[in-house]
């Protein structure tokens, strides 16, 4: 059980869109991914998605979103609705997603738990139940084979708190601070979900410090180094570079002291104090450009930090994303970085898939369809093999280069991204 009580937004798939819950259509998202990335900016501990589709197609479509949800939401995201067979477990598990959630109240999962349990793993495993009588009806095959349950409806949510032997994540409506303090005190209920925690994403942070502050252990940032550890210039603040937590660029330098060095931490949001107006401000209050804090580290003196943020918009005031734009100067100098190479090709194989180039290879391979591709990967993969038993190294690297070219035209002709690969090397 986590020594910490989780707040868990849910994302309702229908049609591809994120709506307002299982009865209500009301569309609250056109981008369910980003709505994702708003959660786990705020500081969501978890995501539940709930797959409301109505058929194989809706099911599939609601697969691909749900792909892009666990790309975007940088927190563990549980899987739920349409799983009946075990091909569906795999298929959340494969497309990102931490869990895969079985609904009891269908015919066949209850049987279904015990033999996804043991191929994929109890903690890979929650049940998503509706009535506290399903909890002690079936009370052996969830103590042994359930990480997690997570009871959907609000009624039962006492009399399942007394029969629970398994963690319980509750679904609650709109509902007041203190009842959601009161639940979180019950030792069975590790974590709260639904449209009341949707609700209030932009608060999750005071929330949290309500429910510290009254006991309850939540996650939140809780600083190596206090304020009095680092060292100050004279005028009591602390320079701050701030670095795009992926690409790594450099986007701006602004200064904190205490009040928004504290600030930055509770919220979670980038807080800085400005010389010029002698005031603290978070960035992006009037833009809508925040960011988000990812990592924040200091220098061997303490008296620097390195923030690395998730940045929404541009970092400069003048529309660049960067505010290091103004070149000085500039030797001739290899700068290419390895990733950024993939990337960039990656992006016009894509391209030449979207506006085809009379004349192009890579649109003849995309016109000759998956076999041709498939035929083509593998025969540059036996080339590689051959290659390798040749003494000069510059074969295999021209070989390589060929197989990798052609596995990057796969990967666009079946949607799949280096940020995937990346993710899915980095879990090995």
């Amino acid at each position: 059980m986590n020594s910490y009580k989780k707040f868990i937004p849910c994302i309702y798939l229908r049609s591809e869109k994120a709506v307002a819950g299982f009865q209500d259509d009301t569309v609250v998202s056109e981008d369910p991914a980003a709505l994702a990335g708003f959660y786990g900016d705020n500081n969501a501990d978890e995501l539940i998605v709930f797959d409301l589709s109505s058929d194989d197609d809706g099911h599939e479509a609601a697969l691909d979103k749900i792909k892009n949800i666990c790309a975007r939401a940088q927190v563990p995201v549980t899987g739920a609705g349409n799983v009946k067979r075990m091909e569906d477990v795999k298929k959340l598990l494969y497309a990102g997603c931490t869990r895969a959630a079985l609904n009891y109240s269908k015919e066949g999962n209850v049987e279904l738990t015990r033999e996804v349990s043991l191929k994929f793993g109890r903690d890979k495993i929650v049940a998503c139940i509706a009535k506290a009588s399903e909890i002690e009806a079936n009370e052996e095959i969830l103590s042994e084979y359930v990480g997690e349950v997570i009871l959907i409806k609000e009624k039962t949510i006492k009399q399942a708190i007394d029969v629970a032997k398994v963690p319980l994540v509750v679904t609650l409506p709109e509902v007041s601070l203190d009842k959601i303090m009161e639940l979180l005190s019950c030792t069975s209920v590790v974590g709260v979900t639904g449209p009341a925690i949707n609700a209030n994403a932009k608060q999750l942070n005071d929330i949290k410090d309500l429910c510290a502050g009254n006991g309850i252990g939540v996650k939140t940032f809780e600083p190596a180094i206090k304020w009095r550890e680092l060292t100050t210039n004279e005028s009591g603040l602390v320079p701050v570079v701030v670095q795009d937590y992926k690409s790594r660029e450099v986007l701006m330098v602004a200064y904190m002291n205490e009040e928004a060095y504290l600030h930055t931490l509770k919220s979670g949001r980038m807080t800085y104090y400005s010389r010029s107006r002698r005031q603290q401000w978070v960035k992006g209050e009037t833009s809508g450009h925040f960011q988000y804090v990812k990592e924040l580290t200091a220098d061997c003196d303490k008296d620097t930090i390195l923030a690395k943020v998730s940045q929404v918009g541009a970092a400069c005031h003048t529309g660049n994303y960067s505010c290091f734009f103004n070149e000085i100067m500039k030797k001739e100098y290899d700068n290419s970085n390895p990733l950024m190479v993939f990337e960039e090709v990656l992006g016009v194989i894509k391209d030449r898939k979207v506006h085809p180039k009379e004349g192009s290879y890579t649109n003849y391979l995309f016109d000759k369809g998956i076999d041709k591709i498939l035929k083509k990967l593998g025969e540059e993969a036996t080339e590689i093999v051959i290659a390798a038993k040749n003494p000069n190294a510059n074969e295999i690297k021209y070989e390589i280069a060929d197989f990798l070219y052609h596995m990057m035209v796969l990967m666009v002709e079946k949607g799949v991204t280096w940020e995937e690969i990346t993710e899915e090397l980095d879990k090995r």
